[in-house]
């Protein structure tokens, strides 16, 4: 009882000040029978009894401009052996580089995790004619400002350290602990100096100045070697050196020295960024190590402004052996992409089509499980994040299909240029990429810039000189030198905030909070850290063994690419236990108005399969259904139990309106759509032709009196069904321009065209863009535009699973 109460007041967020309090009360101390009284004891317990595998904070001054400033930081190489040396990531550490590949010969290069990129294989060999026998530890960095609370603007400027070693399931994950807070640097603004000028270059000589005090230890360490343990209790030679940085385009000038506006891996002029392909070289890292040994001669500004970089004071990588930091910086999806390039894209096409049709074209979209709705459109949305951004990515391709340009003029590049950015942020995100995959990722943005002239010709752009679109150019490179780009996505250091800055702050009084926030963490790691080694012990007295080192659960196998197949997971009881078939058929619920005839030719059709359309019909005329309700379902749920566990990765609605009891509508109705597989259901679809889309009226489970009455009891029907509306079989080729297929309902004299199949034929929603045809009908919602349009484009970018799989 003692440990858990402890546990729950440092983990589950407790103020101090409240724990006390609760421990005043009489009778809950002496009942509860802990060794503590209030939080002063539980602290000094936590710090002087409970042992740490993190190194602790130590605080350091700098002092600017007469002013002094606080740094707390850790000992690089002692919090590199933390990461290294725990039992809980033994299992998953890679201690040198691997080449994957697609097929046996080895024709097709993989790349994922950092150990399949080409730097580990270059550092290796370059160390290996020296230091034979070394073991690399890559380091990665992160420093990232973040503001901690909404008012008085205040903010931390963590820094946060991952080894490349951990493959990246860890690392992105919170709760493995893959990631450790390495310092907290001084934020201040330096208001103190007047020129703006000359206070850019102060803060950014004390960033580096900050910086060059942490990394320092890499230098012999990196060079010579150290032993280091790990997890497992094997000691081995390693060489902790710094590899990638992680940030967003502000954070990468400030590191490499880079000028504001310049690409700051290559040489490419700022009034060239636009170019494509660019044919100017990589930044010439021996030149500019040249040129900062010019420091405090009169040549010094002049030998920078030669090479395109600040004049810093030795920036913190001047030193560090087997680091070109032009090269380590890594691609950013959230920043570079979502904010940065997709953000200017969606600007420019709403410039292009209008605000007004633009937002008609989004309210209009309709519903899906994958897709937001953005009820009052997206052009009047102020302060708009990258999940906000992303949702928009979903179906901006719908917003310039048909669109209307001046003079009549055909939107045919602009569907192509918004089709190929599409294309290039998606295949961007591939967990796992191929030689060809990343050939496919560059004729993606070779696509986009033959086409982007038509921002140009429209007046909307005068140039591209964008330095994150510029970036992109350098993906693929980085890719193979790095892995693919989940391997450092800012998403995880934004999400690290919550943790380690914003939690820590709210845990103090808010004066002199660095110093809090960083014994806050301390003790909270020690708590986690003793958490498992409690359940350690526990494990062992369970099962008797010796050789467990490991408390939480295996990392669940990750997919080699996107084909997850999706189960469908349904409730154990209906949403409606009986529902009439006046009901069902009814126009202002299920609206599936053949559902009686429909069921009976599905009771033919399964036990004659054999039949012919016009016999299966002669035969229906003999069914006599020998009930008039069936149970209902609502909702299908997809998850994928071995790779995401019980999350809820897609799921088809077939909800009819819900009113209260004044017969308002509280709830809409939804109708979702899906593709279902009408070829060869024993085996995963093998193209798109093996799908086809239909609407979702009604999911039933068939009453035990018909069951009985015309089903073997050998051979029983599917439990689940579904009443579905039939579109239009895919084409062989996509339409040109936008490279979606083309759908349209199947209706013969007048009527839908429907059928009833097992949900196991169902294999994932799908979302289907109106076609437009010009300005949108101002009658159209997004409740009946499923009804009111005559065509759709099936969305492949709805989600990453169907854009892999179906696009």
């Amino acid at each position: 009882m003692d440990w858990e109460v402890a546990h729950w007041a440092k983990v589950r967020g407790l103020g101090s000040t409240a724990f006390t309090d609760l421990l005043a009360i009489e009778g809950v101390h002496e009942a509860l029978g802990l060794s503590y009284k209030n939080s002063v004891e539980l602290n000094k317990i936590i710090d002087t009894k409970i042992p740490s595998r993190r190194p602790a904070f130590t605080h350091h001054e700098a002092c600017v401009a007469g002013e002094m400033y606080d740094l707390f930081s850790r000992d690089i190489l002692e919090c590199v052996r933390a990461l290294y040396g725990d039992p809980e990531h033994a299992q998953y550490l890679s201690f040198a580089p691997e080449r994957h590949y697609v097929d046996a010969d080895k024709t097709q290069r993989l790349y994922h995790d950092m150990c399949t990129g080409e730097w580990w294989w270059a550092t290796q060999e370059v160390l290996e004619q020296s230091k034979a026998g070394a073991t690399i530890i890559p380091i990665i960095i992160s420093p990232d400002k973040t503001q901690i609370t909404l008012f008085r603007n205040k903010t931390a400027y963590p820094v946060y350290l991952t080894i490349g070693n951990l493959p990246k399931c860890i690392r992105r994950k919170p709760s493995r602990r893959g990631q450790i807070l390495l310092a907290y640097l001084p934020t201040t603004r330096l208001t103190q100096i007047a020129n703006k000028a000359s206070r850019r270059r102060t803060l950014a000589n004390l960033f580096h100045a900050c910086m060059s005090r942490i990394v320092q230890p890499l230098k012999l360490a990196g060079m010579d070697g150290i032993v280091m343990m790990s997890g497992d209790s094997i000691m081995r030679r390693c060489h902790p050196i710094f590899a990638a940085f992680i940030g967003d385009y502000p954070e990468q000038c400030l590191v490499t020295g880079t000028m504001n506006g310049d690409c700051p891996i290559c040489t490419c002029p700022r009034n060239e960024l636009g170019e494509h392909p660019s044919q100017h070289e990589l930044r010439d890292l021996d030149a500019i190590l040249d040129v900062l040994e010019l420091l405090g001669s009169p040549q010094y500004t002049q030998a920078c402004n030669g090479v395109r970089i600040k004049p810093l004071q030795h920036p913190f990588w001047e030193d560090l052996p087997y680091l070109n930091i032009f090269q380590s910086i890594t691609p950013d999806i959230l920043h570079q992409l979502y904010q940065g390039v997709m953000k200017h894209m969606i600007s420019w096409v709403t410039e292009v089509v209008g605000a007004a049709e633009i937002d008609a074209r989004v309210r209009r979209l309709p519903p899906n499980h994958s897709i937001h709705a953005f009820q009052k459109g997206i052009t009047t949305l102020s302060r708009v994040s990258g999940t906000e951004h992303k949702q928009m990515s979903r179906f901006l391709l719908g917003l310039v299909i048909d669109v209307r340009l001046p003079g009549n003029a055909s939107p045919a590049r602009l569907v192509r240029a918004t089709r190929s950015l599409l294309d290039f942020l998606y295949l961007a995100q591939f967990p796992v990429h191929s030689d060809s995959s990343i050939d496919a990722l560059e004729t993606a943005l070779d696509e986009f810039h033959a086409n982007k002239g038509v921002f140009e010709d429209l007046g909307v752009r005068n140039n591209f000189n964008i330095p994150k679109l510029h970036f992109l150019q350098h993906y693929a490179e980085l890719i193979k030198l790095f892995g693919t780009t989940d391997n450092f996505n800012t998403e995880a250091t934004e999400r690290l905030h919550i943790d380690f800055a914003k939690d820590a702050y709210a845990a103090t009084n808010h004066k002199d909070e660095l110093w809090q926030m960083t014994k806050w963490l301390e003790r909270k790691e020690k708590v986690l850290q003793h958490a498992n080694f409690v359940l350690w012990r526990h494990n062992l007295s369970m099962t008797n063994t010796e050789n467990v080192i490991a408390v939480s659960p295996a990392e669940r196998w990750q997919p080699p690419d996107l084909a997850c197949l999706f189960r469908i997971k349904m409730t154990r009881h209906p949403s409606r236990k009986l529902v009439p078939f006046r009901e069902i058929t009814s126009l202002s619920s299920h609206g599936a108005t053949h559902f009686i005839p429909a069921l009976a030719r599905f009771i033919v059709q399964y036990n004659r399969p054999g039949l012919s359309f016009q016999q299966i019909e002669d035969r229906t005329v003999n069914i006599h259904l020998p009930c008039d309700s069936v149970p209902v379902f609502h909702r299908i749920k997809f998850w994928n139990d071995e790779i995401h566990a019980t999350e809820t990765l897609d799921s088809i609605h077939a909800q009819p309106a819900v009113k209260n009891s004044k017969g308002h509508v509280v709830k809409a109705a939804c109708f979702d759509v899906c593709l279902i597989q009408v070829r060869n259901p024993d085996a995963p679809p093998a193209s798109i032709q093996d799908l086809r889309v239909a609407q979702v009226r009604a999911v039933f489970t068939l009453p035990q009196t018909l069951l009985n009455r015309y089903f073997d009891p050998q051979n029983p029907p599917p439990q689940h069904l579904a009443y579905v509306e039939w579109f239009s079989t895919f084409s062989a080729l996509p339409d040109p321009q936008s490279g979606l297929y083309k759908v349209r309902r199947v209706v013969r004299d007048g009527e839908r065209q429907v059928s009833i199949v097992p949900i196991s034929l169902i294999c994932q929603s799908a979302h289907l863009l109106p076609k437009w045809g010009g300005a949108v009908p101002a009658e159209w919602t997004s409740l009946d535009v499923l009804d009111a349009c005559p065509s759709f484009l099936l969305n492949v970018f709805k989600d990453m699973y169907t854009y892999f799989n179906v696009g």
